[in-house]
């Protein structure tokens, strides 16, 4: 089943914006509100997370008319947030190996000839997540890297391919670890803000709602806020769940995150969100959730919170796992996807019919939000129990063509505009030559 054709074009509100992965199509748009909310436990708390097989032959993922996708790199091992270098190289964070590569296609021919790992070790790098260069510009001194328990940056010149100096730790003051599911969230991501003078730092809860007021979460569920050199730390962002993505956007300057939401409250409760991030604001977790509603598992507690909670700007299919955004800053693509926000969906696991495992776009209109979203990739679910494919981070490459991760598949695909009306291309080859160098420590 996929969505109907008379869907496209148009935007799917209430109910029929909540569907499963079987309604998902390239340029399929939906709006989700406040109003759309069903009561906490509507429905039984799912525990369906969806079984991972290898991609099946000829299966590629699908895109609007007019783009093609192709792997762009395979065999990484858990391939995630993804960085682009201002000589273009591609660095991915691949966390389960506590390392940063480095992909370089130097010929331009679409396909990189040479991955390196630019730096690794558990011990100094405990699952490398958000990457940024610094300072922002042409000339970066340093690739910082934020890990689940820190913060570190590494010595960097346009064209390194390994690091050529020592690691330096500027932030050890974040908590981290923790399982996948229900809390515990150990990803970190991290952005500049425009004007280089402050590093933005995300932490997720450790807990799905805090059933115990415990200690430790009075350090998460937040963005920080640090000087570059990890000092005068504050708290720019709070009761925000799980901000696995951070991405200042061009121009503007506004921060923006792609939130996991509560789980345990039915199918379509809590919707995951992506917004703009108010300094000083207060987004709910976890005694409130979207504005002034009141989680049921915290009755009564923070009455004079409950006003203060801010309704986030664009409300996603619930438990989607969004993970990382980025904004396009290419011209490659059409004039109304420059400068859009685009953001991975993970897939879920907490609701009874899957939802996920895509890349959307969220809509703006000068700059702003206007709570719509829409489906850009999909294709990875070979059925309701079992996906090939999980988008994680994305990045605008060189040459205007968006790179995502999949951690499903373990490889990096390319989305280019050819403007002809094919939706995918076939397979593209294998690597013609790797460096797979030992990790340095």
């Amino acid at each position: 089943m996929s969505a109907p054709a008379a869907s496209l074009g148009k935007t799917l509100t209430g109910e029929a914006a909540k569907g499963d992965w079987s309604t998902d199509a390239p340029g399929l748009r939906r709006k989700l509100t406040t109003a759309d909310l069903p009561p906490p436990y509507s429905t039984d708390s799912a525990n369906n997370g969806p079984g991972r097989v290898p991609q099946p032959e000829g299966a590629l993922p699908k895109v609007p008319a007019g783009f093609t996708v192709k792997r762009w790199a395979g065999d990484l091992r858990n391939p995630r947030v993804l960085a682009t270098a201002p000589n273009g190289d591609i660095f991915v964070a691949e966390s389960q190996a506590n390392r940063i590569s480095v992909l370089r296609d130097a010929d331009g021919d679409g396909t990189p000839e040479t991955q390196q790992v630019f730096f690794g070790g558990r011990e100094a790098m405990p699952k490398p997540f958000g990457i940024g260069f610094y300072p922002l510009g042409k000339n970066p001194k340093w690739v910082y890297v934020a890990c689940t328990d820190r913060v570190v940056r590494l010595p960097y010149q346009n064209g390194d391919l390994v690091s050529a100096g020592k690691l330096e730790t500027i932030v050890d003051t974040i908590p981290g670890y923790g399982q996948l599911r229900g809390g515990g969230h150990w990803t970190r991501d991290l952005d500049f803000s425009r004007d280089g003078k402050t590093m933005f730092v995300s932490v997720g809860s450790r807990t799905n709602v805090d059933e115990r007021n415990e200690e430790s979460e009075r350090l998460r569920a937040l963005i920080y806020a640090f000087t570059p050199d990890g000092k005068n730390g504050r708290v720019y962002a709070s009761g925000i769940r799980n901000p696995v993505g951070l991405a200042v956007q061009p121009g503007t300057g506004t921060l923006w995150t792609s939130v996991n939401e509560r789980d345990g409250l039915g199918d379509h409760l809590v919707p995951d969100y992506i917004t703009s991030v108010k300094e000083d604001g207060f987004y709910g977790w976890p005694w409130y959730y979207l504005g002034p509603n009141q989680d049921p598992r915290h009755p009564g507690a923070h009455p004079e919170l409950k006003n203060k909670a801010i309704v986030p700007d664009v409300l996603l299919q619930s438990h989607m796992a969004s993970l990382d955004l980025a904004f396009y800053t290419g011209k490659q693509f059409p004039k109304e996807y420059q400068g859009s926000l685009f953001a991975c969906e993970h897939g879920s696991w907490n609701r009874s019919r899957r939802t996920g495992y895509k890349v959307i776009r969220a809509i703006l209109k000068d700059g702003k939000a206007t709570g719509e979203y829409e489906d850009f990739v999909t294709g990875f679910v070979v059925n309701d129990g079992n996906v090939w494919g999980r988008p994680v981070g994305l990045t605008t490459a060189g040459d205007g063509s968006l790179l995502f991760s999949d951690d499903g598949s373990n490889s990096i695909w390319r989305v280019t505009y050819t403007g002809n009306k094919s939706r995918r291309v076939a397979e593209a080859d294998p690597q013609k030559t790797v460096s797979k160098p030992q990790p340095k420590s």
